[in-house]
């Protein structure tokens, strides 16, 4: 009896056991960052000025723009005690698939605009870049290409829902510097018709300051170096 108790207890739990090891097996792991390059210093082949229509519709790109907030939150496990808040942005708009249909369009030139309320102020812009065959008689399969994103005060640049980065050196989709410009490579041979989802998080600065400023693009360009 006890023997047919033991069985039917180890018969009935093989399912259970099968579900979570399948459950384990098909998790999908969070994707490590990809490594940051450090961009040309030579003189481009061939430049382009976003932040004019002209330069943006080279690309199809279509600027959108929202304010992030920051909100508040339960602390994270293995806090210290006492406190008893995390601080978080919303949107997270840098993920893969996010959606910025319901955002407004601002335009190649609404990037200069001064945008936020002030002080301690974070500003998405985001953009689909995709690269033509073509510029004027600049023939761009193979180039290296490197987007260029200076805000006013610091910026960083997530590519296809990554910031390439890595811990302990220069990363330049991270805060770069103080009013210092952002330059990304984006890819080192590219191929007409590649796509780049990119959304830049600019920021006002020094946050400790909260400086009586707004957040702004000073420049953004593509470059493609030979």
């Amino acid at each position: 009896m006890r023997t047919r108790l033991i069985a039917y207890v180890v018969l009935s739990a093989t399912p259970i056991m099968l579900a979570n090891l399948a459950c384990a097996q098909t998790a999908t792991p969070v994707p490590a960052p990809p490594l940051p390059q450090a961009a040309p210093s030579l003189v481009p082949a061939k430049s382009v000025d976003l932040m004019t229509p002209e330069g943006s519709a080279l690309f199809g790109a279509q600027w959108k723009s929202l304010e992030a907030k920051i909100v508040e939150g339960p602390p994270i496990a293995n806090a210290m005690p006492g406190y008893k808040t995390s601080y978080d942005i919303a949107p997270h708009a840098g993920e893969a698939g996010f959606d910025d249909s319901s955002w407004p369009v601002i335009g190649a030139k609404g990037l200069a605009d001064r945008r936020g309320g002030g002080k301690v102020s974070f500003i998405w812009y985001r953009a689909s870049l995709t690269i033509p065959a073509k510029i004027g008689e600049f023939d761009t399969a193979g180039a290296t290409v490197v987007l260029t994103a200076y805000v006013d005060d610091y910026a960083e640049v997530w590519v296809n829902g990554q910031i390439p980065r890595r811990t302990g050196y220069p990363s330049p989709a991270a805060i770069s510097g103080f009013n210092m410009p952002n330059r990304v490579v984006l890819a080192d041979a590219v191929k007409p018709g590649d796509k780049f989802q990119i959304a830049i998080f600019g920021v006002n600065g020094p946050i400790s300051v909260a400086p009586m400023n707004f957040v702004w693009f000073r420049e953004a360009k593509i470059e493609f170096f030979r």
